[in-house]
């Protein structure tokens, strides 16, 4: 296995949430805190020239989210282990003990889904949400119709009951999650050598961990989301969306469906791949900045 890579001049922790499962941190700078979560199948290394770039004038932190990277990777207890909401407590749990006390949350893929959840459920805390390239859960199933919806083919997989994708994904494992990043990284060239190799070794090393977080989206998330739909539940900060334009191909609008969660959202498209903090960290960056110039509606 290759050796674990590190962001530079950022300092080191293993950080125990309220549920004792520790988390790899890695945080650097001062300044209104900004907490930056990673998708899938990555680690925190991916924000790692964008999270360099914030820290000249702010406090970054850039966990592994739990049952990823360098985190614990507890079994899966129930549908609750690795929801969103018990993630989401993780990361405020992390922030709290910084002395982040109120923080920006910028999240990418499945982090992004965990950033929603936590500034659903802990709006106190959390004063702008950035959305890195997905849709709200329940948006997600609705919108995949078709032959199209093979973009999406293993939320369907890891979605199954307990045991039968975690035996599929474990036979093959380097080749499933090289395969994601050979697809969503067409030219081959945004991730080093090292960079790809890290995040294939950290896959395969949590498999069981990464299919939980999956099949909880298609299952407990889903229900948490629709529960707040039905009473009406609003994202009250400022909340921004830097996505490509893979709506295009699948028959809707971003900014409409996230408007639902925060009428006063905004939109971006980008013109990038998936791993868009790696291609176009300057873009990200800026699109970072300029939410946090925003204020509450």
């Amino acid at each position: 296995m290759h050796q674990h890579l590190t962001i530079d001049g950022f300092d080191y922790r293993r950080i125990r949430t309220d549920d004792n499962v520790f988390l790899n941190v890695a945080v650097a700078g001062s300044g209104h805190p900004v907490v930056l979560l990673h998708g899938f199948p990555q680690t925190h290394l991916m924000w790692q020239q964008v999270a360099t770039r914030l820290a000249v004038d702010h406090q970054v932190v850039v966990p592994d989210l739990r049952g990823y990277g360098a985190s614990d990777k507890p079994l899966e207890a129930d549908a609750s282990t690795y929801s969103k909401r018990t993630m989401a407590r993780d990361i405020a749990s992390v922030a709290t003990q910084l002395g982040a006390e109120q923080f920006a949350l910028i999240g990418h893929d499945r982090g992004a889904l965990v950033g929603m959840r936590a500034a659903l459920d802990h709006p106190e805390v959390v004063t702008h949400l950035g959305i890195l390239d997905v849709l709200p859960t329940m948006d997600t199933w609705d919108v995949l119709h078709g032959v199209d919806a093979k973009v999406a083919w293993h939320l369907y997989l890891m979605a199954q009951p307990k045991g039968l994708p975690e035996r599929m994904i474990e036979a093959v494992a380097a080749d499933f999650f090289a395969s994601f990043l050979d697809a969503w990284d067409p030219s081959g060239t945004t991730f080093s050598p090292a960079v790809r190799e890290h995040y294939i070794d950290s896959s395969v090393a949590a498999v069981p961990s990464i299919v939980a977080d999956y099949r909880a989206t298609a299952g407990v998330d889903l229900e948490m989301d629709r529960a707040d739909r039905a009473a009406g539940s609003q994202l009250g900060m400022p909340v921004g969306v830097l996505s490509q334009d893979w709506g295009a191909q699948l028959g809707f609008n971003a900014l409409d469906l996230w408007r639902q969660w925060a009428a006063d959202a905004t939109y971006e498209p980008i013109d990038a791949g998936h791993f868009m903090a790696e291609e176009k960290p300057d873009e990200v960056t800026n699109f970072v900045r300029a939410l946090l110039q925003r204020t509450t509606p």
